[in-house]
């Protein structure tokens, strides 16, 4: 028994110096980070900056890989199934990790399972905008007008199943407003509609929606955030109207493999918090309204598991679905 316990405490001795040793020595290669979507795209507003401070920073390249399709699914997909070592790493917004699994049938992964969080790096408020037309100053005013409609009354989204169209479906929810959605294919085709007149309102992040906002081409109603934002300092948040469920963000975040050791994990948090805080990312989360964000993967997790079962109950109660 004795000859048996020092083995495995030689064993787990043996395990501790490997894992120190890996996460001293990551990374001794590329790193791949896959984006699930296309080029361009509001991920890349993260990612591509982080990735530049990594390489400059750490000495090895740091290269994006945008793997699209299946509302972001199939990158995703992709991650879980890579080599827990750090070499592959995942930025993507809350879509696929958080709202897909209650909205596609058949997800071939489990994103609470199968993914490590390693940290936040944008949250940026959702707008409640209208087309000039409607007949409304302000969310009362809009809300009214929504019920006098008795149901014929629609709201467009940048697609099934985003935080656009589920923040969408919440508002429809919480207030009884009896409004069709009407899923586009990204943000782009939904705001030209919106501008067109072809859909009276949408909710969209501030990232897609500002030009237009200050363009006047579209009229801001409410902000989703928890307090006004700097971008919209004259804009109410719908908590300051009375409907504080209405708080809502779209958010771009970094994963691992799940089982990548926390060494490694600890390190890549430990440089990405110093790239939040840089004077070059600060500049972005001005543009984009995003509050600071340095934290833990610990507290990164509990946001996380927090986002999934809001979103699931919103899917369930109102049904939606992408499949």
């Amino acid at each position: 028994m004795k000859l048996l316990s020092k083995s495995l405490a030689f064993a787990f001795a043996a395990s501790v110096v490997s894992l120190s040793a890996l996460a001293q020595n990551w990374p001794d290669k590329t790193v791949t980070v896959v984006v699930p979507w296309p080029p361009g795209g509001p991920s890349d507003i993260a990612a591509r900056p982080w990735a530049k401070h990594m390489t400059e920073t750490l000495g090895k390249p740091f290269v994006i890989d945008n793997r699209a399709g299946g509302g972001g699914n199939i990158g995703t997909a992709a991650v879980t199934r890579s080599a827990a070592d750090g070499y592959t790493l995942l930025i993507t917004s809350s879509a696929p990790i958080v709202i897909n699994p209650s909205v596609y049938k058949g997800m071939t992964f489990d994103p609470l399972k199968d993914l490590a969080p390693i940290s936040n790096l944008l949250r940026v408020p959702l707008v409640l905008v209208a087309n000039p037309s409607v007949p409304a100053k302000n969310l009362k005013e809009l809300m009214a007008y929504i019920h006098s409609k008795k149901g014929q009354f629609s709201f467009g989204s940048s697609g099934n199943g985003t935080p656009q169209h589920l923040t969408g479906e919440l508002f429809n929810s919480v207030e009884k407003l009896d409004m069709a959605h009407i899923p586009y294919k990204g943000s782009a085709p939904a705001i030209s509609d919106l501008l067109g007149g072809h859909i009276p309102i949408m909710f969209d992040s501030t990232i897609a929606i500002m030009p237009h906002i200050k363009s006047g081409k579209v009229k801001p109603i409410a902000i989703t955030s928890a307090k006004r934002s700097p971008l919209l300092p004259d804009v109410p948040t719908f908590a300051e109207l009375g409907i504080p469920q209405l708080e809502s963000y779209a958010w771009y975040g970094l994963f691992a493999p799940a089982k990548t050791p926390k060494a490694v994990i600890d390190k890549i948090n430990a440089e990405t918090v110093k790239f939040i805080k840089s004077p070059e990312f600060a500049k972005v989360r001005a543009e984009t309204g995003s509050e600071m964000l340095a934290d833990t993967p610990e507290n990164f997790t509990k946001f996380v598991h927090a986002e999934s079962a809001k979103w699931s109950k919103v899917a369930k109660d109102s049904g939606a679905t992408v499949d």
